[in-house]
């Protein structure tokens, strides 16, 4: 997904490293590091999902291991939807090599400024991007987040005694993610490759080298990269035990008037009939209930802020446009949903005959299972507007539940 900026503004892209095969963690039938499950999610979903909540405008480039295609498809089913807008590329047999692959995917965009991450470190938080962000803004080319050094340095002789105490006397401990103007840093790993250098541990080695000012910002005691498997059980543990269900409902409620036609569209539903909906869009007056109903989970206002009845363009469109928008906003904040559940308000037609098929065509839009998709249908015993057969009304519920609160 290309993502254009508008006039003085500065794109943004964000690599994340994930080619390792991570043998200090251990073997584990989930595979490497980045693969391995923390808080019942893979390491590198919370990874992926962090970012498109703090930066939700930045293209995000994942560079995995050629033979970790089908784990990086599972690990991130539950975000199937966002597959378009990452670009997936291989990495190479060093860290190094891997962070150049990212910034070659990138070539066709030519970002102003890039971010290079440790896919497994899931802890960072939004306070440290906009440290990041406040030392680019202020016009630094490279931006390394790192701690103070607190432990006592010591150096060790071969025989395995300490030779002497090195003072931590401006000393840091380096983190992700590194942030570079993007050209700059692309010419700076080009030219090491060149040279033969290939034993850089990170990016901000590498601006180094190639005589760029790497500007220090405070780093995040918590952003620890996963790199044994006692860090990932640590982990698991912090967000199994920290991480309260988030579970929102929202609901939404419809009503559109009938007038001569030959059918109405229920649910997504064609049904055969004397009298059609009246709106601007196909009128699906339980789609937009349901429409309703997710951005409600969160507060991400209703159908007519995103898709307002004055704009030509929606006339007649199908309102599955509507439901499918409104479900990438849920699962872009983080949500999943879980249930959605339609009650229709109707003397005619009968809603029974064709409850199954539009059960299913809920499961597809929303891309959820069948038995999560509930459609109910009741007559309002001949009282009121509908009674009278005027119009069709639509109560629509949506439970989603969101990941916990970002560490």
């Amino acid at each position: 997904m290309v993502h254009t900026k508008a006039s003085g503004a500065r794109s943004t892209a964000v690599i994340l490293v994930a080619a390792g095969r991570g043998e200090r963690a251990g073997a584990s039938i989930e595979g490497p590091k980045q693969y391995r499950t923390i808080g019942g999610k893979p390491v590198i979903l919370h990874t992926v999902q962090k970012f498109r909540t703090y930066l939700p405008n930045a293209t995000i480039v994942m560079v995995i291991h050629p033979d970790d295609e089908q784990l990086l498809a599972k690990a991130l089913k539950s975000i199937a939807h966002l597959k378009d807008e990452l670009i997936v590329t291989h990495g190479g047999k060093t860290r190094q090599q891997s962070a150049l692959a990212g910034l070659h995917a990138l070539k066709a965009l030519t970002p102003d400024t890039v971010l290079i991450h440790d896919a497994v470190r899931p802890f960072f938080d939004q306070m440290l991007l906009d440290r990041i962000t406040k030392a680019l803004d202020e016009g630094a080319d490279a931006v390394l987040p790192a701690m103070p050094v607190a432990d006592t340095l010591k150096r060790g002789n071969h025989d395995g005694f300490v030779s002497d105490t090195v003072s931590r006397a401006g000393l840091f401990a380096a983190q992700t993610p590194q942030s570079f103007n993007y050209a700059k840093i692309l010419n700076a790993h080009e030219k090491a490759a060149a040279s033969g250098q290939d034993d850089f541990t990170d990016d901000a080695a590498i601006a180094e080298w190639a005589g760029m000012p790497v500007q220090l910002v405070e780093g995040r005691a918590d952003n620890i990269k996963l790199t044994v498997k006692r860090d990932i059980e640590m982990a698991d543990a912090r967000l199994s035990t920290t991480l309260l269900p988030d579970v929102r409902t929202g609901n939404g409620y419809d009503v559109h008037q009938l007038v001569p036609g030959d059918g109405v569209t229920l649910c997504g539903v064609f049904i055969a009939h004397t009298q059609a909906l009246s709106g601007h869009s196909d009128a699906d007056v339980a789609l937009h209930a349901l429409t309703d109903a997710l951005l409600a989970t969160c507060g991400a206002g209703d159908i007519g802020d995103h898709f307002p009845p004055s704009d030509p363009q929606w006339r007649g469109a199908a309102s599955r446009i509507f439901l499918e928008h409104a479900a990438k906003i849920v699962r872009d904040a983080g949500g999943t949903i879980m249930n959605a559940d339609i009650s229709l308000i109707a003397e005619e037609p009968k809603i029974g005959p064709h409850r199954l098929t539009m059960r299913e065509k809920l499961s597809e839009i929303l891309d959820i299972s069948l038995d999560r998709c509930s459609v109910k249908a009741t007559t309002n015993e001949k009282i009121g507007f509908v009674g009278r057969g005027e119009g069709i009304a639509a109560i629509a519920t949506a439970t989603v539940v969101f990941q916990g609160k970002p560490q």
